[in-house]
């Protein structure tokens, strides 16, 4: 699990998160939503840190990730404990962040490079066992250029799992994917978080992903937790501005 304990942000005096205390849960897919500007993407870069939270406290499991409290001598003890931590997320970035002057097969391979000590066979194995969870197996030495939107996204679903994480991030795994491979994406993030049984985050704009996996769903508005509960209870809420953000989602004027 990940759980985030009353955490803030700002940056130059702007409140973006206020108080937000959540716990995503291990084997399920959570769900962040909310409006442009409403504090998702924040969240997920804190919830990592990329970016460093002004108050509050991240765990992941019973261990401490980051804690505002902490002194500066406190903190570089975590040093340690968060480079471990860091070495057992796999991101999904918004674009994929696939690198251009590398193979589908080499790109996957590169945490590895990164982070292990692996020997070039055992890469290899790994990486092709990767593509070939994200049906991607004949792919392998093409190009990024070369490929579709969903295989982009699913070439960086294969290297976010490259290092078998406990956790996995999305950033709008959806974004600029057609309906059908949207779903394909869907269905595979889910695959993945159950049969792995791994903390899995989702920010997304897409009504379609949350009511399909949506098992847990956090609702942000205006950098605070506003609603949260499962896609089903999200149909019978008198939150007034979340069904206004799926009203608004429906009608064609949202995301």
């Amino acid at each position: 699990m990940i759980e985030s304990v009353n955490i803030s942000k700002s940056f130059n005096g702007r409140p973006v998160l206020k108080n937000i205390s959540l716990l995503f849960e291990q084997g399920k897919t959570n769900l962040v939503i909310g409006e442009s500007g409403s504090g998702k993407t924040v969240l997920l870069k804190c919830l990592v840190g990329l970016f460093e939270i002004d108050e509050g406290q991240v765990l992941f499991g019973n261990r401490i990730f980051s804690d505002a409290a902490l002194g500066v001598s406190e903190k570089a003890k975590l040093k340690d404990e968060r480079q471990k931590i860091r070495q057992e997320l796999g991101m999904l970035f918004q674009g994929g962040a696939l690198f251009d002057s590398m193979s589908v097969l080499e790109n996957v391979m590169f945490p590895m490079r990164m982070f292990t000590d692996m020997k070039e066979p055992e890469m290899l194995e790994r990486a092709h066992f990767c593509l070939k969870r994200v049906k991607l197996s004949d792919a392998a030495k093409l190009q990024t250029s070369e490929l579709s939107g969903g295989m982009k996204k699913r070439t960086a679903i294969a290297r976010a799992i490259a290092l078998n994480p406990q956790y996995l991030l999305c950033d709008e795994p959806n974004s600029g994917l057609d309906p059908q491979t949207a779903v394909v994406i869907d269905d595979l993030i889910q695959e993945i978080t159950k049969e792995y049984n791994i903390t899995t985050i989702i920010n997304t704009h897409d009504m379609n992903s949350v009511m399909e996996i949506g098992e847990k769903v956090v609702f942000i508005y205006e950098g605070k937790k506003w609603w949260e509960g499962t896609n089903r209870e999200i149909l019978f809420t008198n939150n007034r501005e979340l069904n206004d953000f799926v009203y608004a989602y429906k009608s064609g004027r949202g995301m």
